[in-house]
């Protein structure tokens, strides 16, 4: 499983709406909205990472939420 599909997999498992995307550098960027606690729980697990990934570094920082209820890996 690739990283944008173990966020999208953590994510909805939280019950968190956004969406993933690779970025043109390599990184991978998301937007996330939820629970704080359910925001935090997943900050953890992307941090542990898919074994199939590396994780170098997340970088956070708030969003005005948009109302997205459900989870998908954009383009």
């Amino acid at each position: 499983m690739g990283y944008r599909w173990f966020v999208r997999q953590s994510a909805q498992s939280l019950g968190l709406g956004g969406w993933v995307r690779n970025r043109e550098d390599g990184t991978v960027e998301a937007e996330v909205e939820g629970s704080a606690a359910a925001l935090d729980e997943l900050v953890a697990r992307l941090k542990d990472g898919n074994p199939a990934a590396r994780v170098d570094s997340i970088e956070t920082r708030p969003v005005p939420p948009r109302g997205e209820t459900g989870f998908r890996i954009a383009v």
